[in-house]
């Protein structure tokens, strides 16, 4: 890495750091907001976390292409000035109209920032580096996430509707303040579609529709999310209120639990996965959330005690944080090194595409199966983690050593999927 790529990288990890910091003051209070404070009731909040992920899955599409054609760094601070917008909008909102389009706009532009900053972080990163920088991003996320959460917390009072509107403006602040930090980052340079010989948006997607390890980690993908950050705050707290009685103190511990474990365990695991096969990983994974699983089963469906039910709840959500700590510097740098030269900002688009279908379907099956079907519930959810392990030893054969394990090899072009990618594609 050149001594510039690294002062690129430096104000990316700060950038990504600000944008969460900024979502953490408003995502947990976003209902609350909405029903309450707003006096819009239910049915509006729900329609607001639903307008969230209908935004993404309109955007992230075209997305990709402009990453492909413009470079991550413009739809970046576009993505940012249209979430400014939202959330000084939301904030200001009074009725059920202004809200949703508010919310529809802070959706669209948190999107975007995902597949934008995963570009950057490819573009300034090597074979070498890239796990390590994304594992990176990973804590950083969850710190600033977590650390706006506990702010927020002090700062809004849900009979005061000033209040929010603070939090919203401090989002937007955070927004533009990682406007001014991006504008100074000078990337390097990199291949853009507009060298390749012209073809339509359908042609890039037919070839990464051709990659069949590509299509084979969206499955997977689909199911990781799913099975995992789909049911955080929907299938499994509804489950673990109904089922083990836990009390909502303990709720909160038990995500405490899971940001803990991800702050502490990431750069101690990220020694053990650095020098392993990526598919295996993932796949230990699988493994890891099967136990958490059979945890959250005895939580709710054992004869211990009450005090035993709530241990094991909180190990459930500990143990999601260490296979979340595991999968950051494997998932992403994977997804970056399966695409061709100049089409990294379409694959992490389409990667991110996947992760927003699995959150918003994650919720809707999760939740009323947590609330009221529970041995079912654990059941299914057991064969999802046990599918993941099964999913990424068949990925596994379809990668090359290069793809699998890269971090020996110092070759970018190879890593980043020029020569290695080409017999995957070919084999679909």
């Amino acid at each position: 890495m050149t001594r510039a790529m690294g002062a690129a990288m430096r104000r990316i990890h700060v950038g990504n750091a600000l944008s969460a910091f900024g979502l953490g003051f408003t995502v947990p209070y976003l209902y609350v907001y909405v029903a309450q404070v707003r006096g819009l009731g239910a049915m509006t909040a729900g329609l607001v976390l639903a307008v969230f992920a209908v935004a993404a899955l309109v955007v992230l599409p075209f997305a990709g292409r402009a990453i492909v054609r413009r470079g991550p760094l413009p739809v970046l601070l576009a993505a940012l000035v249209t979430a400014a917008i939202g959330a000084l909008s939301l904030g200001l909102a009074g009725n059920a109209t202004a809200v949703l389009l508010s919310a529809a706009g802070l959706g669209a532009g948190q999107a975007v920032m995902q597949p934008a900053l995963a570009t950057m972080i490819v573009d300034c990163s090597s074979a070498g580096t890239r796990s390590r920088a994304f594992a990176t991003q990973f804590f950083l996320q969850n710190l600033g996430l977590g650390v706006g959460g506990l702010i927020g917390g002090h700062l809004v009072d849900a009979t005061r509707v000033s209040s929010f509107t603070l939090l919203f403006a401090i989002e937007a602040a955070m927004f533009l303040l990682l406007v001014v930090v991006m504008v100074t980052v000078r990337m390097p340079h990199s291949p853009r579609m507009d060298r390749v010989p012209a073809g339509s948006a359908q042609g890039s997607w037919r070839q990464l529709l051709s990659n069949r390890a590509m299509v084979q980690l969206c499955v997977l993908g689909f199911v990781l999310f799913f099975a995992c950050y789909g049911q955080f705050e929907s299938g499994l707290s509804a489950y673990g209120v109904e089922a083990a009685g836990i009390s909502t103190s303990a709720l909160g511990t038990a995500l405490a639990a899971n940001t803990g474990m991800i702050v502490v365990a990431q750069f101690v695991v990220l020694r053990f996965v650095e020098r392993r096969r990526r598919s295996r990983v993932i796949a230990a994974v699988g493994l890891i959330w099967a136990v958490a699983w059979i945890a959250a089963g005895y939580a709710g469906l054992g004869h211990g005690s009450q005090a035993m039910a709530t241990a094991a709840f909180i190990s459930t959500y500990a143990l999601f944080g260490l296979g979340e700590a595991m999968l950051s510097p494997t998932v992403a740098p994977l997804v970056a090194d399966l695409a061709p030269s100049g089409l990294a900002g379409q694959y992490n688009s389409a990667f991110a595409l996947v992760k927003q279908l699995a959150l918003a379907v994650g919720p809707a099956v999760g939740g009323p199966m947590g609330a009221s079907l529970h041995a079912p519930y654990i059941v299914v959810f057991l064969l999802f983690s046990l599918g993941i392990t099964c999913l990424a030893v068949r990925l596994g054969r379809q990668l090359t050593d290069v793809q699998d394990q890269p971090w020996p090899v110092r070759s970018r072009v190879v890593a980043r999927g020029g020569a290695a990618a080409e017999p995957v594609a070919a084999e679909a």
